[in-house]
């Protein structure tokens, strides 16, 4: 039984095609990367599989069922989204506590304390940070609550929306080692939307190759480094990519460029 499984999925706006038969399947366990350029449809797809997106055709399937048979709350508990810009996906006035707390209370769920003092310990943060609020976080902080709001209801799946982007570059790499951490302490599968092919490389087994809504091809991450991709755009994005990071390499801490060596 595959974790994710898309089939001809298409959504338009109006007469333009936002995705255009989209189909590719993710293994339980697995990391699976879409990149591409902006516009190309990596976020709609997350938004669609998350039920934030109403009006695609075709067919999502997750843990094996179709997403319009599984009831939401059941959903929920199977699949969760962390978003790129973790301050605008927390509310300024609430708390930790409140913000962890929330989804355990929808879902009743027991041991409530306790639940929120091991979710953040598992991202990384004091159990003392329940009491903070989002303006007293850093921004490495921030997402790490945000994650920490996503496996509070301990789900097997994740949809990545670019979630370190919006963080310096050594944050992006405490951020990614978390969540290659809980990949392999949870057992959970992710899809992550990334620019950057160095996280993708870090990160992720096999990666869909995006472009006008449509997936060019889908590569394992041995293409990143062995010329293996056959489809023009893919092979250009990939070398404007290695460029990039050879031209920007100099520039970049020493502690980003460890990190993501080292994966």
């Amino acid at each position: 039984m595959t974790a994710v499984n898309l089939d001809n999925v298409s959504i338009s706006l109006g007469s333009r095609p936002i995705l255009d038969g989209v189909t590719f399947s993710v293994q339980p366990g697995e990391s699976f990367g879409l990149v591409g350029e902006s516009g190309s449809g990596k976020s709609t797809i997350l938004r669609c599989i998350a039920g934030l997106l109403s009006t695609w055709t075709g067919r999502i399937e997750v843990a094996g069922q179709s997403v319009g048979d599984i009831p939401r709350k059941t959903f929920c508990r199977l699949c969760q989204m962390v978003f790129q810009d973790p301050y605008g996906s927390l509310h300024p006035r609430q708390s930790v506590q409140t913000t962890l707390l929330e989804p355990i209370r929808i879902h009743g769920l027991d041991r409530a304390s306790e639940r929120i003092d091991k979710v953040l310990t598992d991202v990384g943060l004091s159990p003392d940070f329940r009491y903070r609020y989002p303006h007293e976080l850093s921004g490495g902080q921030r997402q790490r609550v945000a994650i920490a709001r996503a496996l509070v209801l301990e789900p097997s799946i994740l949809l990545l929306d670019e979630p370190t982007s919006a963080l310096d570059v050594s944050v992006q790499a405490e951020i990614l080692n978390l969540l290659s951490s809980l990949a392999r302490t949870s057992n959970l599968t992710y899809i992550l939307v990334s620019h950057d092919l160095a996280v993708i490389d870090h990160m992720c087994d096999r990666f869909a190759v995006m472009q006008f809504g449509r997936i060019a091809e889908i590569l394992d991450r041995r293409a990143l480094s062995d010329g293996s991709a056959q489809d023009p755009y893919a092979r250009e994005l990939i070398k404007a990519s290695l460029e990039y990071d050879r031209a920007s390499l100099d520039e970049r801490p020493p502690t980003f460029d460890a990190v993501t060596l080292e994966g």
